[in-house]
């Protein structure tokens, strides 16, 4: 049976996003959402991310096949507790946490069993420095990676929820996502390096330059295009990211130390032949990025 009920718990940038992507993407079911802040609701609903706005989350999570939590880890926490006890087999719980060990070993135990609600963990690696549905984006998952944690109780889920998770797997791939399968702790660790890494590293440096440029009028208008690029994540809302720093702590202070320890060796080799194997190195790596030119 296809997906015909969707209930978005989180209406901000990904929430909304989602709703966008699939009614643009031909899905005909229904999309309810709720969120926290009555605005960004409204918001969601103007732009046509969900059908209907709904008061009483529990109550619309009940009436859905497909529930997906959308916000902080620590929220994505709390709604696995408050849902645990409402669902059923036949009910799909899914999430778009950036942290997967968290929130999987949460869910263990409640959740993939014979009685209850499946739960699948998934991780889109796509996003904005700015919050809120005003800046949703049917195509912001377009070209993303989308990451799927099973675990072996996952994996073990009730057919029905097992039916309804491949078919939203399937709709990650129609927003145009390439689905990838990690661990949990496999996630964790690749995603301390290629996002957690870079957002605490432009949070650091937009701070440093907040605290020795408090007077901007000489350094904005010299800042180019590497400042604004350097510094763009400096404005990720901070609710998220203490969430990523409490549940992936281990993970982001080695790269945290890691990256400590290469500033310290540019440093230290400012005016020796190191420094032209770093920006070899770097120049490599920015190139594997890049598709090859035919």
């Amino acid at each position: 049976m296809p997906i015909e009920r969707i209930a978005i718990l989180g209406t901000g940038l990904i929430g909304a996003s989602v709703g966008l992507a699939l009614r643009s993407h031909g899905y005909l079911g229904s999309i309810t959402g709720w969120d926290p802040a009555p605005p960004e609701l409204a918001a969601a609903q103007s732009i046509g991310a969900i059908d209907s706005a709904a008061q009483d989350p529990i109550r619309i999570a009940r009436a859905s096949q497909l529930i997906l939590l959308s916000g902080p880890v620590f929220t994505i926490l709390e709604w696995l507790d408050r849902l645990r006890s409402v669902l059923q087999s036949g009910q799909l719980v899914t999430d778009v946490g950036s942290v997967k060990g968290a929130i999987c070993e949460h869910a263990g135990g409640s959740y993939n069993l014979v009685h209850t609600a499946g739960f699948l963990a998934g991780h889109p690696m796509a996003g904005k420095e700015v919050s809120g549905a005003a800046s949703a984006d049917g195509e912001l998952f377009n070209g993303a990676a989308w990451l799927f944690t099973e675990t072996a109780e996952s994996r073990a889920m009730h057919p029905s929820s097992r039916a309804i998770a491949d078919e939203w797997r399937g709709w990650t791939e129609k927003f145009g996502c390439r689905v990838l399968d990690l661990d949990p702790e496999r996630h964790d660790l690749l995603c301390a390096w290629v996002s957690h890494l870079p957002q605490y590293l432009s949070t650091a440096l937009s701070a440093l330059l907040e605290d020795e440029f408090p007077v901007k009028d000489e350094v904005l208008p010299i800042g180019g295009r590497a400042l604004r690029e350097m510094t763009r994540l400096g404005a990720s809302p901070f609710s998220m990211w203490r969430d990523i720093a409490h549940t992936n702590t281990e993970a982001v202070a080695a790269s945290l130390l890691a990256l400590e320890q290469r500033l310290a060796h540019l440093r230290e080799n400012l005016r020796t032949p190191e420094l032209r194997d770093e920006f070899g190195r770097a120049n490599r790596f920015r190139a594997s990025m890049d598709p090859p030119t035919k």
